[in-house]
C-alpha cells in the first residue's frame, strides 16, 4: 500500500463509518440518552468486529460468510432483539440526575456495550463482502504481506473510531441543551425509539 492509496483508503473507510445503518442508529440513541462517553465501548466493539472482517477478507475467507449463513442469521436476530429490548428500557426509564455510580457496575456496562457493538457489526455478513470488493482497489491481495494487513487494520481502526465518535459527539450536543425533566423524558423516548428502530432495521433488512 503506497502513501497515496493509504490516504485514500483512510478517507474511504471514514466515509463508510458514518454511513447510516444499525450501528449509527445505536450510537445516536446511546449518545442522546447517556452522552458521548457512554458510546465509546459500543463504538469500539463495532470497530473490532469490522477489523475481524477486514482480516478475513485479506485472507480470502469470504466463503465463511456463506458457509455460516445460519450462524450469522441467528446472531443478527439476537442482536436485533437486544436492540429492541434496550430501546424499550430507554423509553420507560425514569428521569434521574447523573450520579457517579458504582465502579464495578460501570465496568460491567462497558463490557456489555462492547459486546453489543461487536454483535451489531458481526450480525451483518455483508460487511466482509464490502471489504472483499473494496480492498483490491488499494492493495494487491495476491502478494499481501503481514505488514500490509497490520497497516490496513490500523488505518481502519483509526478511521472507523474517528467517524463513529464524531457522530456520537454530535448527537450528545442535543443532550447538553435539554436539562429540564420534560426535556430529558423526551430525550429518553427519542433515544429509545431510535434504538428500537435500529433493532427492527437489523431484523428485517435483506
Amino acid at each position: 500500500m503506497t502513501l497515496e492509496s493509504g490516504i485514500t483508503f483512510f478517507v474511504a473507510i471514514f466515509i463508510f463509518s458514518i454511513t447510516p445503518g444499525p450501528g449509527i442508529f445505536a450510537i445516536l440513541a446511546r449518545s442522546i440518552s447517556k452522552g458521548a462517553r457512554a458510546s465509546f465501548s459500543l463504538s469500539l466493539g463495532m470497530v473490532m468486529s469490522d477489523i475481524v472482517y477486514l482480516v478475513m477478507a485479506c485472507y480470502g475467507l469470504a466463503a465463511i460468510a456463506s458457509a455460516w449463513e445460519e450462524v450469522f442469521l441467528a446472531i443478527r436476530y439476537a442482536g436485533a432483539a437486544y436492540l429492541i429490548y434496550l430501546g424499550w428500557r430507554m423509553w420507560i426509564s425514569p428521569v434521574s440526575p447523573m450520579s457517579s455510580g458504582d465502579n464495578l457496575q460501570e465496568a460491567n456496562n462497558e463490557v456489555a456495550s462492547f459486546i453489543q457493538g461487536f454483535m451489531i457489526s458481526a450480525s451483518n455478513p455483508k460487511v466482509i463482502l464490502f471489504y472483499v470488493a473494496f480492498l483490491p482497489t488499494f492493495m494487491d491481495l495476491t502478494v499481501l504481506s503481514a505488514s500490509d494487513i497490520v497497516l490496513a487494520s490500523f488505518l481502519t481502526f483509526i478511521a472507523l473510531l474517528m467517524g463513529l465518535m464524531m457522530v456520537s459527539v454530535g448527537a450528545s450536543q442535543a443532550r447538553r441543551f435539554m436539562k429540564s425533566e420534560r426535556s430529558m423524558r423526551i430525550l429518553n423516548k427519542t433515544a429509545g425509539g431510535i434504538m428500537a428502530s435500529a433493532g427492527a432495521f437489523l431484523a428485517f433488512k435483506n
